[in-house]
């Protein structure tokens, strides 16, 4: 069997919609051979999804999730084409998982699309300098060595990412693969426009009551 390459993989998910493990499991299946495993993700409901991709999806709701007694929120806004499918239980399930995700994961971007390019490129500037220190890769070539700082990036987008972090209720798929999955079962585009994540305190300067430092650093 070829080898299943993460631009074959790529290219697969461009032509379908689908999610990359759904993809890659195409591939093995298929042995590599791209059409066989079209075939196999349309079989499964999953290629579909791509040709919904020009519809606009201007309905949904805005869903929320509160934690720990108050101390962690979310406010996601998660869109589809009708207000049929949005009033639906299953669309609002979606919603509802998505925003506890959001309060569990902490994401920082929707998609790799909204990541600032400076960002990227300090990452990968990162994982570059990471890779080229390692005594392991020493002797090995500048492809290999551009592999690992491609899959050091990959690492960064699976954690600051949203579409990327495995979906905390099922780690083996990702939350773009949850939601490609619910385009299938519902026949409408779903996107999820976008999020805020609220924490108690968080940016706020607490006050350090080091009474016993404090009486310290006066007496001395």
């Amino acid at each position: 069997m070829s080898e299943i390459t993460a631009a074959a993989v790529k290219q697969l998910r461009e032509k379908t919609g689908a999610g990359m493990m759904e993809c890659k499991n195409a591939l093995v299946q298929a042995q590599g051979n791209e059409d066989k495993a079209i075939d196999i993700l349309r079989k499964r409901g999953l290629a579909s999804a791509k040709k919904r991709e020009g519809r606009i999806a201007a309905e949904g709701i805005v869903g929320q999730y509160i934690h720990m007694g108050g101390k962690v929120g979310v406010l996601v806004e998660v869109n589809c084409e009708t207000d049929f499918v949005a009033r639906g239980e299953e669309f609002q399930q979606l919603v509802k998982d998505i925003a506890m995700h959001i309060a569990a994961a902490e994401p920082r971007y929707v998609s790799r699309e909204d990541v600032p390019v400076e960002a990227i490129d300090k990452e990968r500037e990162i994982a570059q300098a990471q890779a080229t220190n390692d005594p392991k890769n020493a002797n090995k070539p500048d492809q290999v060595v551009e592999k690992i700082v491609d899959g050091r990036l990959n690492k960064f987008y699976e954690e600051a990412v949203l579409l990327d972090q495995p979906f905390v209720k099922e780690p083996a798929k990702t939350v773009g693969e949850l939601v490609t999955e619910k385009v299938a079962k519902t026949g409408e585009r779903i996107t999820i426009r976008r999020f805020t994540r609220y924490k108690m305190g968080e940016g706020l300067e607490r006050r350090d009551d080091n009474f016993g430092g404090e009486v310290a650093s006066l007496v001395g």
